[in-house]
């Protein structure tokens, strides 16, 4: 709690990446071009995978559900970010700081257990061919859908309520571009030891879940692919998970490192740049790598820009 002669805050600062002029100018140009590929990427693919019949496949549902979660990713701090970076009061109130935490956390847990869902997606299509449309039925991804949902919810609700209850009274400065909760709780001048097993607790066995579930899955879908003896078939069944795959070890890589890395080693710096890494950059490589790896899409593009074309 705090003591009588301290003021309990309203407001933070942000104060980003840089406090040069022209450096602010520069990462504004950057991440304003890396946010419109990210809104223009993903929506490309979410009206690919909407408007071609062929695409309406379980596969494509988490497709379509992923680029919508990158999309409300990136847009919880990237708009933010670029106001800050041409404003001379870089504020946001105590409130509308743990609200913009909420949804960063909601939106990247929603994504890794979908993320999940793509790997046992991925694993019965190779390992379970026969039995792929009753295992991945329509209802059966709503299912999965929806606990991952719930699930995320219970998790960020959890870290949420705790962060409620912490009193900010000293520095009212956040050396970030956002609203995360590691920097929070440094910010507390109550004790965090809560707040930071909550966290740990929460992450680890909410992280560690869907990182086994794929991580389980991938054993089963590489085992499968060794023993299948053409060359061109082992090439084939890794093409349909390879995009995955890809997006997958940026994600639990970055993420992993942000919220389980000690104390001792961590730093502002790093901090910022795993921040940058996996809110900012990953949701604009995402839809690269599915649409340069994925040939359905790529066919189902060029059909669609083909159509355009003609219209005109």
């Amino acid at each position: 709690m705090p003591t009588k002669n301290q003021t309990t805050l309203t407001e933070f600062i942000l104060l980003g990446l840089s406090s040069d002029p022209q450096m602010q100018i520069f990462l504004f140009s950057v991440f304003l071009v890396i946010y419109l590929i990210t809104l223009g990427g993903n929506i490309v693919i979410m009206v690919v995978i909407k408007s071609d019949f062929h695409l309406h496949t379980p596969m494509y549902f988490f497709l379509f559900l992923l680029s919508f979660f990158d999309i409300c990713y990136s847009s919880v701090t990237v708009p933010k970010a670029l106001r800050n970076f041409l404003a001379m009061h870089k504020t946001i109130s105590v409130n509308g700081c743990i609200a913009q935490m909420f949804f960063i956390l909601l939106s990247g847990g929603a994504e890794i257990l979908i993320l999940s869902a793509m790997a046992y997606d991925r694993y019965v299509a190779i390992c379970d061919p026969l039995r792929y449309m009753e295992r991945m039925s329509k209802g059966i991804c709503v299912q999965l859908v929806g606990g991952a949902w719930a699930i995320s919810l219970v998790h960020v609700l959890l870290n949420t309520v705790f962060t409620f209850k912490l009193h900010f009274c000293g520095s009212n400065q956040i050396r970030h571009f956002s609203c995360e909760l590691p920097p929070l709780l440094q910010l507390s001048c109550t004790v965090t030891l809560t707040n930071q097993v909550v966290l740990l607790t929460s992450v680890l066995i909410f992280g560690s879940s869907s990182f086994l579930l794929t991580l389980i899955s991938y054993i089963h879908i590489i085992s499968t692919i060794l023993r299948i003896r053409s060359v061109d078939g082992r090439r084939k069944a890794f093409s349909t998970c390879s995009s995955h795959l890809i997006v997958v070890g940026l994600f639990y890589l970055i993420g992993f490192l942000q919220y389980t890395k000690s104390s001792s080693v961590s730093s502002v710096v790093m901090d910022k740049i795993l921040s940058i890494q996996y809110s900012v950059l990953t949701p604009m490589l995402n839809p690269i790598i599915y649409s340069l790896k994925n040939k359905e899409v790529k066919t189902a593009l060029g059909q669609m820009l083909g159509k355009l074309k003609f219209l005109e």
